[in-house]
């Protein structure tokens, strides 16, 4: 066996972690989305709706989820053998928000997830990586019985910048999931390699 070769005659490939974040607005499907793809049991940490809560936790448009994150979603998806992504879901909550600097940590980047119904809910989360300069792509959650919106309003309504990536996905389905992180990394790859050599004029 030749030095630095695998049986295979290939030289081994040192494997790469990401972690990615998971963000948007109280009840988009950030749970839903880690689950559907994650390799490994999910770890959550949902407490129930409570009627103290109420006040401040705004249900409109999600009236039949009675359970909300407190910390964060992980789960883990292998995209090639050497190469594995960690998820971690954000919490929606505005009161929960000051974990978002300690979650963004080291992160390569974020999908935002998007209800159209409750688009206002992403907004935070757009002005938070906009401004850390960390990069992102909008996933925009088509919930069954859902009205469709085309791609050009959604990013419009958002006011993106051209270079942010916008996809249509199901939150519930592992194949669609997988595309929207495939998507990021990619995204976030050329994003890294744009900094680091400049375009000069």
């Amino acid at each position: 066996m030749i030095l630095g070769r695998t049986e295979r005659g290939r030289f081994p490939v040192e494997p790469v972690t990401l972690k990615i974040l998971v963000a948007g607005g109280f009840g988009v499907g950030k749970t839903t989305l880690v689950g559907a793809v994650s390799e490994i049991r999910p770890l959550r940490t949902e407490e129930l709706l409570t009627e103290a809560g109420r006040p401040v936790d705004d249900t409109t448009g999600v009236a039949g989820k009675h359970t909300t994150t407190v910390a964060m979603d992980f789960g883990r998806i292998t995209l090639r053998e050497d190469l594995t992504l960690y998820l971690f879901g954000t919490p929606g909550q505005e009161r929960f928000w000051f974990m978002w600097d300690e979650l963004s940590e080291g992160a390569l980047g974020a999908v935002v997830l998007v209800d159209t119904r409750r688009l206002e809910d992403c907004f935070a989360a757009v002005d938070y990586f906009e401004r850390r300069a960390i990069p992102f792509l909008i996933a925009v959650n088509c919930f069954e019985g859902a009205a469709r919106h085309p791609a050009d309003q959604v990013r419009r309504a958002l006011d993106l910048d051209d270079d942010v990536p916008l996809l249509m996905c199901d939150a519930r389905d592992r194949r669609s999931v997988r595309d929207v992180l495939v998507g990021l990394v990619e995204h976030a790859m050329t994003r890294t390699a744009d900094r680091r050599h400049p375009v000069t004029t």
